[in-house]
C-alpha cells in the first residue's frame, strides 16, 4: 500500500528529473559547440556584423546563455553594411570589447531562438577612459608595478608609467585602477585638455561638434594627433597684440597637414589662430607646457628651517635656465613657469593693477620685468655664495637686501654691488660720539651704505692714474666735479616692502583696492613713522616737532630713528650719495625699486614719491626721482619666527661677510664697522686733499664731521624742501638724531 500511495508522486518525480537532466545535456551539448567554435569566429572589428533580438526572444533563452547575454553588443556600435544576416547564416553576437563573437547553435525545429530582420539605431558611444586616450597618443607604453600595500582583503596598488621622460604614479585598490589614476595624471601633465577636440579648439582648430575622437569607428586619430606632435617652426615670430593685454599673435601656420583633411570632416577650412589658448583657470605649468610641451623640471635645492623650507625649482626653456623658489615644490616649479613665461613670452599671468610694474620715468634700459628678476636672482645667488649655499649660522635673515649696478642694455652684464641683512637698530645707550656705531641696521639702509663704500673706491680708482680712470663708473662733469657715465644704473633689491608707509596695507585684501586705494585721505597714509628701538615695526611721529637729545636718550628716552620707507623717499631727492659725497659728485638716483614680496605698487609708489609729489623750489640738478617699481615673478615666502640680532653686509672687492651687532652697531668684538661714519669721513679727507680744487661747494678748512656736511650748501637746500613738503603735505616732521652724534673730527 505504501507503494501505491507514493507511486503516482513518486514517477512524476522521476519524469521531472529526466527532464532536468535532458535539458542540462542539452545546454552542456550547446556549451561545447561555443568553445569549439569561439576562437574560429574571431573577425577584424571592421568584418563583424551585429544583429539584435526582441526583448521576448532574449527573455525566452536558456538560463545556461547568461553569459552570452551579458556580453551581446553592449557598445551598441552600428554595423557598416547596415542590415542583417540571414539564417543561414548564422547568429553572430558581438562582446562589449568587439575583439570577438559568438555563436548559438539553433535547434532543429526551434524558431524562437532565430533573430528577426530589424533597423538598427545607433545608441550612445560611450567615451573612452584615460587609458585608451593616453595609448592612443603615445602607444606602446609600459606599466610598471612599483608597490603593493595593505592586508590581504584591502590592498593598495602603486602603478607608475613613463611619458615624455617623466613618471606618473598613481594607486587604487585594483593594479587596473592604478593603471587609470597613472594614466589621467599623464594626460594632465603634458596634453592639459580634458578630450581632443577641447584641445583643437585651444590651437585655433574649429572641427566639427559631431566629429567623435573617441569612436571605434574613426579612421583618423593618428594624423590629427600628429599635428600637436609637430614642432612649431623656428622662425615663427612672435608679438605682443596691439590691444596691450599681454595676449600673444603669431605669425606661425598651425594648420593641419593636408593628409589629415579626412572626408568625414568635411567642413570650413581651418583658421590659422590668432592668439594664444586663454590662460583663465590655469596655473604657469599648464600653460607653459601648451606653448613648449615635454619640459622636464629640476630639483636643484631645499633650505630653511623645518617651518620655513624653501624649495628652488628649475626649467630650462629655449636654452634658458628659469628658476622659482617657494614653500613646498608644487609652488616652486610654478613659480619656475611663470618666470619663464614673464620672461621669454613677456607673459604677465597676475594682471592685478596693484601687483603690476610702474614704469619710471626717462629712459628705461630693459624690460621691467625681466630686470626685476633678474636683479633679485644675482642678489640671491651672491648672498648663497657668501653663506656657503645658506648653510652658515650668518645666512639666518628675515630681510636680504643688495644693489646691482647695470651698464647697458644686458642684464647679463649686471654687477652686484652690496648684499646685506637686518632688522634691528641700535639701542640708546650704544651711541657713539665719534661715529663708530651702526645707527640702523635695515638691511636696506645697510646695503646703501655698502654703495657709498663702492663710490668712494671709483672715486679713488679714477685718481689713481690715467689707465684706471677707464675703469672707474664716474667722469668729469662740465659743471664741475664727477658725475656717473652714461647709462650707468644701480637697482635696490629687498626681499619685502621696506618698513614704513609702503608696509601698511593688508596684502590678502590688496585685490578689494584694484580699483584704485579706498581710503587714500586715512590719517595713516603717508605718515612719516618711526622705527622701535631694538624691535621690530614701526609707529608714526608726534604731531608736535620732535627734538632728540643725547643726555635723554641716555637717561632712558627710546632713541627713534625714521623708517626705511622714509629713507627712500628721501634718497629720491637728495640722492643716494649723501652730504659728504654731494661735495664731489652730481646726485645719484637708483633707476629701480625691486621687492621680493609684499610689493603693492600703489602703497609702495606713494610711499617713495607719491605722497611728497609737491614738492618744491629744488636746487639745480636735484629733483623728484620716480623710479621702476616692480615685485618679481617668483614671490620670496615669508619668513616666520623671531629675526636674528645681527646684521651682515659685503661690498664688491670684500673678502667676506662682516657681521654686525644691531643692538650695538660694531662688531662681535666690540670694532668699528667698515661703514660707520667715521670710516667714511676718513675716505673723504683722502680724496678731498687730491680734489681740493675741483669741489662742487667750497670747503676752506674741514674739521667737524657736522660741520663738512652743512659745507654741501646745495644739498642742504634740497633736504630743507624735503622736510617742508612733508610738513606741507600734513605727514609729520622728519625727527632727527642728536647732533652731538655728528660733532667729532679727524685727521688725515
Amino acid at each position: 500500500m505504501a507503494e501505491r500511495r507514493r507511486g503516482p508522486g513518486a514517477a512524476a518525480r522521476r519524469r521531472g528529473r529526466l527532464a532536468l537532466i535532458r535539458r542540462l545535456r542539452r545546454t552542456t551539448r550547446q556549451w561545447t559547440v561555443l568553445t569549439k567554435h569561439r576562437s574560429s569566429l574571431r573577425q577584424p572589428r571592421n568584418q563583424q556584423k551585429y544583429f539584435t533580438m526582441d526583448v521576448d526572444d532574449e527573455e525566452n533563452m536558456s538560463s545556461s546563455s547568461t553569459d552570452v547575454k551579458e556580453n551581446r553588443n553592449v557598445d551598441n556600435v552600428p554595423p557598416k553594411d547596415g542590415g542583417g544576416q540571414g539564417a543561414g547564416e548564422g547568429t553572430q553576437l558581438s562582446n562589449g570589447s568587439g575583439s570577438s563573437s559568438r555563436k548559438r547553435p539553433l535547434e532543429e525545429g526551434n524558431s524562437k531562438f532565430r533573430p528577426k530582420k530589424r533597423k538598427k539605431t545607433p545608441g550612445p558611444v560611450l567615451p573612452k577612459n584615460a587609458l585608451m586616450q593616453l595609448n592612443e597618443i603615445k602607444p606602446g607604453l609600459q606599466y610598471k608595478l612599483l608597490s603593493q600595500t595593505g592586508p590581504v582583503h584591502a590592498p593598495m596598488f602603486v602603478m607608475a608609467v613613463e611619458v615624455n621622460g617623466q613618471v606618473f604614479e598613481g594607486s587604487g585598490p585594483t593594479k587596473k585602477k592604478a593603471k587609470l589614476h597613472a594614466a589621467e595624471k599623464a594626460l594632465r601633465s603634458f596634453v592639459q585638455f580634458p578630450n581632443a577636440s577641447e584641445a583643437h579648439l585651444a590651437m585655433g582648430r574649429t572641427l566639427s561638434v559631431n566629429t567623435d575622437f573617441t569612436s571605434d569607428q574613426a579612421d583618423f586619430p593618428d594624423t590629427l594627433f600628429n599635428g600637436f606632435e609637430t614642432p612649431v617652426p623656428s622662425d615663427a615670430s612672435f608679438y605682443l597684440g596691439s590691444n596691450g593685454d599681454g595676449s600673444f599673435s603669431s605669425s606661425g601656420d598651425y594648420g593641419l597637414p593636408s593628409s589629415a583633411v579626412v572626408s568625414s570632416l568635411s567642413q570650413s577650412p581651418l583658421p590659422t589662430p590668432s592668439s594664444y589658448p586663454s590662460t583663465s583657470g590655469k596655473n604657469p605649468v599648464m600653460i607653459l607646457n601648451e606653448l613648449r610641451p615635454g619640459l622636464k623640471y629640476e630639483f636643484l635645492s631645499e633650505s630653511g628651517e623645518s617651518h620655513a623650507k624653501n624649495f628652488v625649482m628649475a626649467v630650462a626653456v629655449d636654452g634658458q635656465t628659469f628658476e622659482g623658489s617657494g614653500r613646498n615644490k608644487k609652488l616652486a616649479k610654478a613659480r619656475a613657469a611663470q618666470s619663464a613665461l614673464a620672461s621669454l613670452f613677456n607673459m604677465q599671468l597676475d594682471q592685478t593693477p596693484s601687483r603690476q610694474p610702474i614704469p619710471s620715468e626717462g629712459l628705461q634700459l630693459h624690460l621691467p620685468q625681466v630686470l626685476a628678476d633678474a636683479v633679485a636672482r644675482l642678489v640671491v645667488d651672491k648672498f648663497s655664495d657668501l653663506t656657503e649655499n645658506f648653510t652658515s649660522p650668518h645666512a639666518r635673515r628675515k630681510v636680504l637686501a643688495g644693489i646691482v649696478m647695470t651698464t647697458g642694455t644686458d642684464v647679463k652684464d649686471a654687477l652686484v654691488i652690496s648684499v646685506s641683512t637686518g632688522t634691528k637698530c641700535i639701542n640708546g645707550e650704544y651711541m657713539s660720539d665719534r661715529g663708530l656705531a651702526l645707527n640702523d641696521c635695515h638691511a636696506e639702509i645697510i646695503s646703501r651704505r655698502c654703495l657709498l663704500k663702492f663710490l668712494y673706491t671709483q672715486l679713488e680708482l679714477y685718481l689713481s692714474n690715467k689707465e684706471d680712470q677707464q675703469k672707474s663708473i664716474f667722469m668729469k662733469s662740465e659743471r664741475g666735479g664727477f658725475k656717473l657715465k652714461e647709462n650707468v644704473q644701480f637697482h635696490l633689491y629687498i626681499s619685502t616692502s621696506p618698513c614704513g608707509d609702503a608696509r601698511i596695507f593688508s596684502p590678502h585684501e590688496a585685490a578689494q583696492e584694484d580699483q584704485g586705494d579706498r581710503h587714500p585721505n586715512r590719517k595713516a597714509r603717508g605718515q612719516l613713522r618711526t622705527k622701535i628701538e631694538s624691535g621690530e615695526g614701526t609707529i608714526p611721529v608726534r604731531s608736535t616737532t620732535t627734538i632728540q637729545t643725547w643726555d635723554g636718550v641716555l637717561q632712558g628716552e627710546r632713541l627713534l630713528t625714521m623708517s626705511c620707507s622714509d629713507k627712500i623717499a628721501r634718497w629720491n631727492v637728495l640722492g643716494i650719495q649723501g652730504a659728504l659725497l654731494s661735495l664731489f659728485v652730481e646726485p645719484i638716483y637708483f633707476s629701480s625699486i625691486i621687492l621680493g614680496s609684499l610689493y603693492h605698487g600703489d602703497h609702495l609708489s606713494r610711499a617713495v614719491y607719491q605722497r611728497i609729489a609737491e614738492i618744491e623750489d629744488l636746487p639745480p640738478l636735484y629733483t623728484l626721482n620716480r623710479p621702476l617699481l616692480s615685485g618679481i615673478s617668483n614671490a620670496e615666502a615669508r619668513q616666520p619666527g623671531k629675526a636674528p640680532n645681527f646684521s651682515v653686509n659685503w661690498t664688491v672687492g670684500d673678502t667676506g661677510l662682516e657681521v654686525i651687532n644691531a643692538t650695538t652697531g660694531k662688531d662681535e668684538m666690540g670694532r668699528a664697522s667698515r661703514l660707520c661714519k667715521h670710516a667714511f669721513y676718513s675716505r673723504w679727507m683722502r680724496i678731498h686733499a687730491k680734489l681740493s680744487s675741483s669741489l662742487r661747494s667750497k670747503i676752506l678748512k674741514p674739521n667737524l664731521y657736522h660741520e663738512t656736511k652743512q659745507g654741501a650748501t646745495e644739498y642742504q637746500t634740497a633736504k630743507e624742501c624735503l622736510f617742508k613738503a612733508f610738513l606741507k603735505a600734513g605727514l609729520g616732521a622728519w625727527v632727527e638724531k642728536p647732533i652731538e652724534q655728528d660733532q667729532f673730527s679727524l685727521t688725515v
